[in-house]
């Protein structure tokens, strides 16, 4: 069954005319736990992550290769932030409206002042099919690298890419 959250994310891609693939799955709290589904999802899987700088002011959300691990120090000098350390629980929901495991893109549609800054890893840039969780973990949706863009700046969020 399709919760009200994963729903949000469908309508709003159907008001923009986005295609996506959608696949049903057990729930996954990480990339791991991902890999071991026997599900041929076609495109590239992303990991996403939640960041803070250290004030607690500034949110980022960064979206990476699902295959890359993310140099914090790295990323803070390349954007000129701050520190960079993980957000809490209750920061995630309260600026994306989702929970651990389930962090995702899609999430800004809840970040009413589009706050939150997103960071694109270089290497998804021009990669045909991206995939994310639709605000749920149960499920991963594919769409295309630039309907994934448009999704950004039809929301207003800021977005940078980054080399990671």
């Amino acid at each position: 069954m399709i919760s009200t959250e994963e729903q949000k994310v469908y309508d709003i891609l159907n008001e923009l005319k986005i295609k996506y693939i959608r696949y049903e799955h057990k729930a996954v709290y990480t990339v791991e736990e991902a890999d071991k589904l026997e599900i041929d999802i076609k495109g590239k899987c992303c990991k996403n992550l939640f960041l803070r700088n250290r004030k607690g002011n500034i949110h980022y959300l960064v979206i990476l290769e699902e295959t890359k691990r993310a140099d914090l120090k790295f990323l803070s000098k390349q954007i000129n932030s701050t520190q960079l350390s993980f957000a809490s629980e209750e920061r995630l929901f309260k600026h994306l409206g989702v929970k651990p495991g389930s962090v995702t893109p899609f999430g800004i549609i809840n970040d009413k002042e589009s706050s939150v800054i997103i960071l694109i890893d270089k290497d998804l840039v021009g990669k045909h099919f991206i995939n994310f969780h639709p605000n749920v973990n149960t499920a991963t949706i594919g769409v295309l690298y630039e309907d994934f863009e448009r999704f950004i700046k039809w929301h207003k969020n800021k977005f940078v890419y980054v080399e990671s």
